[in-house]
């Protein structure tokens, strides 16, 4: 079977073109701290020959990250008072049909395609006005945090009844299973600040806040009871040298992951940081 990219010539000699701009900036990163010249012309002219079919140089990064929530004020309190972010904006009662077709398109034709109602699929009426939708954006160093919650009409801005009811299983291991990955400092104590962060959100009454344990527990005593060393997995071989991780429950239910990168495996994506900056600087030109 032939695969289906394959059969497109333009796309192959896009994804060739940036294989080999790619390496080349990698190569140049490897040993300085600047692309030699050899591989800027190799990444100019691949670059230049990729041309406006390159998708990539028409984007700068990631602007947010959305997540929809049960409680809009308790979620904001999380990641603001909490976790530390800034307010960036509210904004909400949406409503109408241009919203409405705008966020909900596919879900609708999906519907009809099942012969079922689209509000039995937790699609809801935002056309009609049944339903509203409000927004809250949230500022961290490097990215900012959407949260929308979808509510019926009489009911208030921010309050703790949504839409839809909330999914029960939020197993990282589901495809199309999403989280949201929070860097922690270099000079931070990883196990530390996960206890504090605990602390902290039961103290408001969040206690479904909770992160993992490396260590077997089976029941949440166990879990709070683990030593404060098994609060984080720290990585010491291989290409992730230096990474250190635990997975973590939000307070809406949300997968969160916190992270800290040292040693090595900062050096990697330091390194990719700025052969993606060569990349995108050779393309514009």
């Amino acid at each position: 079977m032939t695969d289906r990219h394959d059969s497109n010539p333009i796309d192959q000699e896009r994804r060739d073109a940036m294989r080999i701009a790619g390496g080349a900036v990698l190569a140049g990163l490897a040993t300085s701290a600047t692309v030699s010249p050899a591989a800027a012309q190799t990444t100019r002219a691949t670059a230049k020959r990729v041309g406006n079919r390159a998708l990539g140089a028409r984007l700068q990064g990631v602007q947010h990250f959305g997540l929809t929530v049960q409680n809009m004020d308790r979620a904001f309190e999380f990641y603001t008072d909490v976790l530390g972010g800034t307010e960036v904006m509210r904004d909400g009662d949406f409503q109408g049909e241009r919203i409405h077709n705008t966020l909900l398109t596919g879900q609708e034709i999906e519907a009809r395609v099942r012969g079922v109602n689209p509000r039995a699929m937790g699609v809801p009426d935002l056309r009609g006005g049944a339903q509203r939708l409000d927004v809250r954006f949230i500022q961290f160093d490097n990215v900012v945090i959407e949260l929308l919650q979808y509510r019926d009409a009489d009911q208030p801005m921010g309050g703790p009844r949504s839409f839809a009811e909330p999914l029960d299983h939020m197993s990282p291991a589901f495809p199309r299973m999403m989280h949201i990955c929070f860097h922690i400092r270099d000079d931070v104590d990883f196990n530390t600040f996960i206890r504090d962060l605990e602390a902290e959100s039961a103290r408001r009454g969040m206690t479904q806040v909770r992160a993992n344990r490396v260590v077997t527990v089976t029941t949440e005593a166990e879990r709070r009871g683990a030593p404060l060393e098994a609060n984080s997995n720290p990585i010491t071989e291989g290409k992730s040298n230096g990474w250190r991780l635990i997975y973590c429950i939000g307070s809406e239910g949300e997968q969160l992951e916190f992270v800290q990168a040292l040693g090595p495996v900062k050096q990697v994506f330091d390194n990719a940081h700025a052969a993606h900056l060569q990349l995108v600087a050779a393309a514009q030109r």
